[in-house]
């Protein structure tokens, strides 16, 4: 294919700068505010100002990020976006985590990491015998076809669903429909569909919710903390559905006390530890506010040899607010009040805007708050299957730390 049907568009030097760097995103500035009218998905060839092509890119509607880049010239011919164009990228993704994967106890992975499968603004999710689709930009909507056409070719679905993910999800929360997302292919999953991470078994919701109810990111966190939990009481903070939990209390944890805000998904979780033939009656389920409830363990003088908190990276519960940047840190001291001497502290946040070193000042604040040392013993990410560009360091959002008390 030649660059005609690429409509050629003229980058200012700081974007010209960042595309020699590798860099993927096309940032707004007063160059692309001159560019020629056109759509979400038009194809756009990338020019510097002294006509060098420097990348292929898609047309983004968003109102920050106004093209992604999808092909290096001279090493890439324009790409078709085509079946075949597809398959080879999405091939290669799959190679990589049959590489990394252990695919024998994990059917619930990521196949396609945005930036970091060169397929950026948009992700692939497997879910056993579905698949999930989720689209951070409109660019992707015109090669809906072909895309789905080289799923169904190399991983013959059942069912291939897509959700679209603005980059403000909490208005989309505030919708009355709960659907997200929409079946495109196929047969449509039961609302209880297993799958299996690990080894173990967990239930996720393709057709309602924002979430389906597995964090995919966190599987080799989870399965990092298995040889530390035999006998230990263990405090799981923003249960959310349990996973951590169920991790917890199939290693051999005595009680793992799960808190999290919502009755629902204390029941998911309740169900998640019973599909596991899980006793959940010797363990807690506590629907509450998870800073009330560590007051109150505090003022109770209960202890716990292990605390994990994932929060989201904002809540409200009633009347009380928490953002990641100014709450991580009166989170950490009110968790290390019932953390025993020596025990195990699990912390961490998947907002994007709060770099590792930023966080780290967070943690640093929670314990000089509560008066106590805190040695880090671990520091990780999202695990293999979540890839991000070196060029593109936007991509790693996830910060998992794991620190001693004393």
């Amino acid at each position: 294919m030649t660059t005609k049907r690429w409509k050629r568009c003229v980058v200012g030097p700081q974007t010209e700068q960042m595309l020699k760097l590798g860099h993927l995103w096309i940032i707004r500035d007063r160059f692309t505010d001159q560019w020629p009218p056109g759509a979400s998905g038009e194809r756009i060839a990338l020019h510097g100002g002294d006509g060098t092509l420097l990348a292929y890119a898609l047309r983004d509607d968003d109102r920050r990020i106004v093209a992604r880049v999808i092909g290096w010239p001279p090493r890439e011919k324009a790409p078709r976006l085509d079946e075949e164009w597809f398959h080879v990228r999405l091939e290669a993704a799959l190679r990589l985590r049959h590489i990394h994967i252990d695919l024998d106890l994990t059917d619930a992975y990521r196949l396609v990491n945005a930036e970091g499968d060169l397929l950026p603004g948009l992700t692939v999710d497997i879910y056993g015998e579905f698949i999930m689709l989720q689209l951070y930009s409109h660019m992707w909507e015109p090669f809906r076809e072909p895309l789905v056409q080289a799923l169904q070719r190399l991983i013959r679905p059942q069912g291939i669903y897509e959700k679209f993910r603005p980059r403000k999800t909490r208005a989309l929360e505030k919708k009355g429909d709960k659907r997200y997302s929409s079946l495109l292919l196929g047969q449509q999953a039961p609302n209880n569909l297993r799958v299996r991470e690990n080894g173990l078994l967990f239930e996720v919701n393709m057709n309602h919710g924002l979430h389906t109810g597995l964090f995919m990111d966190q599987r080799q966190n989870r399965k990092d903390i298995m040889p530390f939990c035999e006998g230990k009481r263990i405090l799981n903070l923003f249960s959310f559905t349990g996973a951590f939990s169920v991790v917890a209390a199939a290693s051999g944890a005595a009680e793992v006390t799960s808190v999290d805000a919502s009755t629902q998904y204390q029941n998911r979780a309740r169900n998640n530890f019973e599909i596991n033939r899980l006793d959940s009656r010797r363990h807690q389920f506590i629907v509450g506010d998870c800073h009330k409830v560590l007051d109150r363990f505090a003022q109770e003088g209960k202890g716990f040899d292990m605390v994990i908190m994932d929060p989201p990276s904002f809540s409200t519960v009633g009347k009380n607010r928490f953002t990641t940047s100014g709450g991580t840190a009166n989170l950490v001291a009110a968790a290390l009040d019932v953390l025993e001497e020596g025990g195990c502290l699990i912390t961490s946040s998947n907002h994007q805007k709060v770099d590792v070193a930023e966080y780290l000042k967070e943690l640093r604040r929670g314990a000089l708050q509560a008066a106590t040392s805190l040695r880090i013993i671990q520091t990780s990410g999202q695990g293999p299957d979540f890839p991000f560009l070196v060029t593109c360091p936007e991509g790693r959002y996830l910060k998992y730390v794991v620190a001693i008390k004393g």
